[in-house]
């Protein structure tokens, strides 16, 4: 029985038995960062319609007038549309977004509405093992399920909950690719730039890199310190050969994706980054660090290519042999494909997440 046969079958069970609806609270459409991509991605799919799920947006990436406003307006009008949802779905990572969406979660305890806490943290240090871990724990222990990305975060958390059994694991989806365009002599970066994502590390690796391949240009797509990011290109002498495009998205992003060579985020911590899931999909060889869940999943020249954290020299030895030796970066790409289809494939994700959703119907 194929997956999108089974998928069927499961939803069909649910909505004989009742329909029950699901308020997803996460940030805006238009803000950037992993949360957003993996909420659109659901939104998409069949079983956001099954369920009847409605997205409140609470947050956006604006000053911090509008940033108020409005979260505000989102509040009003969460006390004006609750009573049509039975199940809340809170996605939420770092402390400013846990703080927001318990001004969500406390009513809807209250209001008895069943809750799914999904949590996106990339440092167990700033999150739950924080001055903050007092909120954490509140949550997590008030909630009907909580949702972490992979194994690693099942151990964290499960740390402080006084019930662990409420844990599941459902890791990012993702939206397997066809690539039939040409590869360009490309390195791709995608993420925000900022010094936990080792962003200036990529740009120094490359320096030494481009000495040995001068045709082979670097792409850092992402927001942050674009302009930090130009002036050490230029210290590096690399400036004509390295590309701030900014944050990019839909057909830009994925027209990025289809013509790069090699992707690379040498990131200090991470949850389950989607970067590393989205170049996958695009069938581009990885080459990241072992921090977070990817540990779980993925496997050193395997999978991918791990460097450790601030490994500069490695990097550019890891950038090298792939550029050298494409039949490894195929190897990789057949390898990791496998491993998204089997744990992260969309239809798959949103199977596990209908399951869930039945589940604690079943419960009201």
């Amino acid at each position: 029985m194929s997956t999108y046969i089974q998928l069927d079958y499961k939803i069909k069970l649910v909505r004989q038995h009742k329909v029950y609806d699901v308020l997803v609270i996460a940030p805006s459409r238009k803000t950037r960062g992993g949360i957003t991509s993996v909420v659109k991605l659901l939104e998409q799919h069949k079983t956001w319609n099954y369920h009847g799920c409605y997205w409140l947006e609470t947050h956006i990436d604006r000053n911090q007038l509008i940033k108020t406003w409005y979260f505000i307006k989102s509040f009003i009008t969460f006390f004006f549309i609750i009573h049509k949802y039975q199940i809340v779905h809170i996605h939420f990572s770092e402390p400013p977004s846990a703080i927001r969406k318990f001004f969500f979660m406390y009513p809807s305890r209250l209001l008895n509405r069943k809750i799914i806490l999904h949590f996106h943290s990339f440092s167990a240090e700033t999150t739950i093992n924080s001055i903050y871990k007092k909120l954490y724990k509140w949550m997590f222990d008030n909630a009907d399920a909580v949702v972490v990305l992979s194994n690693y975060w099942k151990l964290q958390v499960s740390a402080i909950m006084k019930n662990p059994a409420r844990l599941c694991i459902i890791h990012n989806p993702a939206k397997l690719s066809c690539v039939d365009s040409p590869r360009r002599k490309i390195i791709l970066f995608a993420g925000s730039l900022i010094p936990r994502k080792g962003y200036k590390d990529l740009l120094e690796a490359f320096s030494y890199v481009h000495r040995w391949h001068k045709d082979w240009h670097l792409i850092m797509a992402g927001n942050g310190d674009l302009l930090g990011g130009r002036q050490l290109a230029d210290k590096l002498g690399i400036s004509k050969h390295v590309s701030f495009p900014g944050w990019i998205n839909g057909e830009h992003k994925d027209e990025l994706f289809r013509s790069a060579s090699i992707f690379c985020l040498p990131s200090y911590a991470e949850g389950f980054p989607m970067a590393v899931i989205d170049a996958m999909s695009f069938d581009i060889p990885v080459i990241t660090t072992p921090v977070g869940g990817v540990l779980d999943i993925f496997s050193d020249s395997e999978d991918v290519l791990f460097i450790q954290p601030g490994a500069i020299k490695e990097l550019a030895m890891k950038l090298d042999m792939l550029i050298l030796y494409p039949d490894i970066g195929e190897k990789l790409v057949k390898s990791s494909r496998q491993k998204l289809f089997e744990k992260f494939d969309i239809n798959i994700v949103a199977a596990r997440l209908n399951n869930l959703y039945g589940q604690l119907a079943n419960e009201c």
